[in-house]
């Protein structure tokens, strides 16, 4: 199963760079294998290719400020949200519809 092989090479590249090493197919493949994990050959290689020259204690960095900035917005954007259904809600009365106030 390909998703437990991502995985293994993932975390194994988290440890190398939580370790200051460099992350290289030789050194995940060496931690993958000490954990038990079968891979195919290729992921370490294309996971050491893609970090190569990539400091992933950034990137996990300016990922995690990014998420709350979004998070923030959030409870705006959902207050206009509700403002906007309210404003339909008046907009759309029961007397324009011709039920003559049934509802």
């Amino acid at each position: 199963m390909s998703s437990t092989e991502e995985l293994a090479c993932v975390y194994a590249s988290l440890i190398l760079a939580d370790e200051g090493l460099p992350v290289t197919a030789e050194k995940i493949n060496a931690l993958v294998e000490a954990a038990g994990v079968k891979v195919a050959a290729y992921w370490p290689g294309l996971f050491a290719q893609y970090l190569a020259g990539k400091d992933i204690n950034e990137m996990l960095t300016a990922s995690s400020t990014a998420a709350p900035a979004a998070a923030a917005a959030g409870p705006a954007a959902a207050a206009a949200e509700e403002a906007k259904e309210e404003s339909e809600e008046e907009s759309g009365s029961d007397s324009d519809m011709g039920f003559g106030g049934l509802f």
